[in-house]
């Protein structure tokens, strides 16, 4: 019933930057925390950034100073402003909403994920 797209996702050189944004649509009843994870070839998906009830951020130590995670609650939107991205940032990235859809009803929901690759 909740479905979650992204975008933003793209080929950036060394240095540069993008912004992700994920839009959830259907039946919402409260978010409770909003996230963006990353999965890099042979590696675990790494959560990167989090952002609870709209007011604590919490962020991987290798994005900190360059990533920024934010939301627009009244648009089910979340957003992930990456800036002096690296290599490393290369990776698969995905949102994930926790939130009810109705009273009691909890649970994590998870986009289709989208490319980043920084090279050249």
């Amino acid at each position: 019933q909740v479905q979650l797209v992204e975008s933003g996702g793209g080929s950036v050189q060394p240095g540069g930057s993008l912004r992700l944004s994920c839009a959830a649509s259907g039946s919402i009843f409260s978010i409770y925390a909003m996230a963006w994870w990353r999965q890099a070839p042979g590696k675990q998906r790494e959560l990167v950034a989090a952002i609870t009830f709209g007011v604590r951020t919490n962020y991987a130590d290798s994005v900190k100073g360059r990533f920024t995670i934010s939301e627009e609650r009244a648009k089910n939107m979340a957003y992930l402003q990456m800036s002096s991205l690296k290599p490393e940032d290369t990776a698969v990235y995905y949102c994930n909403f926790d939130l009810a859809v109705r009273l009691g009803v909890r649970n994590n929901y998870w986009g289709q994920g989208t490319q980043v690759t920084v090279s050249s």
